[in-house]
């Protein structure tokens, strides 16, 4: 058999600790999700469409992607549905890259834009963040006659900074038509800042190198049915649907995504959970003496120094957080928000963990 030698190289994927023992003995911050659940409207949707199962569902997700479009002002053309917005980036991936082609993207956001182009044998090219953030003028100065796709994570995981409308307009203004601009806009319903992008305008423009991602599994709350979309030029998504596989969204998330949509009252909960959550571990980390990184998302980034023993030692203590060496941001760890009692736990926890640190750096 003959492998691809860039597949070969890339690294065994390695899934999340899962909870063991009962579930309310781990408290489990490590994967952004929203501590709030589902919508109910979602719940009961699913449901009512459990007997269905046995049907194939719709190929084209088409009642989903109709909503999808009124929403944001498009025809349902503009509109791509996938197994999570991972798969989407696989998609665009697969259906944009050659071996030996270039990808821009930050060294310290969302692993897999990095994954997935090394999986088609391109080379990523990473920019460093500033301040935690995308580089967007040192992003658009990467770009070269072999950059096929520029990823761009606003709000960022996983340091849930965010870059503004003028300084991404920059951007799209720099960059040649021939480099798809691909923005991961999973957090959006969690961004503050006035002046965050409105980039759905660009594509009712009818901009031909922009796709938008966005999913169903951060604020709705539906991480386990797998469910992302796309906003995005016609014949762009056109294209993209030429490679998707034929029934990658199952019945069970387009009857669910649709319920959620028209949840807004969950939308609104989730919006200031999140919010208040975000204020308590900020006062909670100034007390701590612990630098953080200001987000706009379902989780917060903080400095510890040993990523890695800051992890393992909250996970002997009942806690699961998420280390960011790996994510190219070292010392590093991140934090998704639960729910009150959860979060408290979380900083008592990391209270124990470092005060014992600190005591074995002081043992001869």
């Amino acid at each position: 058999m003959h492998y691809k030698d860039w597949i070969n190289h890339l690294p065994a994927y390695k899934p999340a600790r899962l909870l063991t023992g009962k579930a309310t003995e781990m408290v489990k911050l490590s994967s952004n999700e929203n501590a709030l659940g589902p919508s109910l409207r979602a719940i009961e949707a699913l449901q009512n469409a459990a007997e269905t199962i046995y049907r194939y569902p719709d190929a084209q997700a088409g009642a989903l992607r109709r909503a999808l479009a009124e929403r944001a002002g498009l025809p349902p053309e503009a509109v791509l549905c996938g197994n999570g917005s991972d798969e989407l980036v696989f998609l665009i991936c697969v259906g944009f890259l050659r071996e030996g082609d270039e990808v821009v993207m930050a060294q310290g956001t969302f692993i897999s834009y990095l994954l997935r182009s090394q999986a088609m044998g391109a080379h990523p090219v990473p920019v460093p963040l500033r301040e935690y953030t995308h580089d967007l003028p040192a992003m658009a100065e990467a770009v070269t006659p072999a950059t096929r796709l520029l990823f761009v994570c606003n709000p960022n995981n996983p340091t849930g900074t965010t870059n503004g409308a003028s300084e991404m307009h920059d951007l799209l203004a720099h960059v040649s038509d021939e480099v798809l601009v691909v923005v991961d806009e999973a957090y959006i319903e969690f961004a503050t800042r006035p002046d965050y992008p409105d980039l759905l305008s660009e594509v009712r423009r009818g901009r031909p190198n922009l796709v938008l991602l966005r999913t169903f599994a951060k604020i709705y709350g539906l991480a386990g049915l797998r469910l992302g979309y796309a906003y995005g030029h016609p014949d762009v998504i056109d294209y993209l649907n030429r490679v998707r596989p034929v029934f990658n969204v199952n019945a069970l998330a387009q009857v669910a995504g649709l319920a959620a949509l028209d949840d807004v009252d969950h939308v609104a909960r989730s919006r200031a959970h999140a919010d208040a959550s975000r204020a308590f571990f900020e006062r909670a980390l100034t007390t701590l003496g612990l630098p953080y990184v200001p987000g706009e998302a379902n989780f917060i980034a903080v400095e510890v120094g040993d990523d890695a023993a800051v992890t393992e030692g909250l996970y002997q203590r009942g806690v699961m957080v998420t280390p960011l060496s790996g994510w190219g941001v070292p010392g590093a760890i991140r934090i998704s928000f639960g729910l009150p009692d959860q979060n408290e736990r979380c900083i008592a926890a990391l209270t124990e963990v470092l005060a014992s640190l600190e005591g074995n750096a002081r043992q001869p």
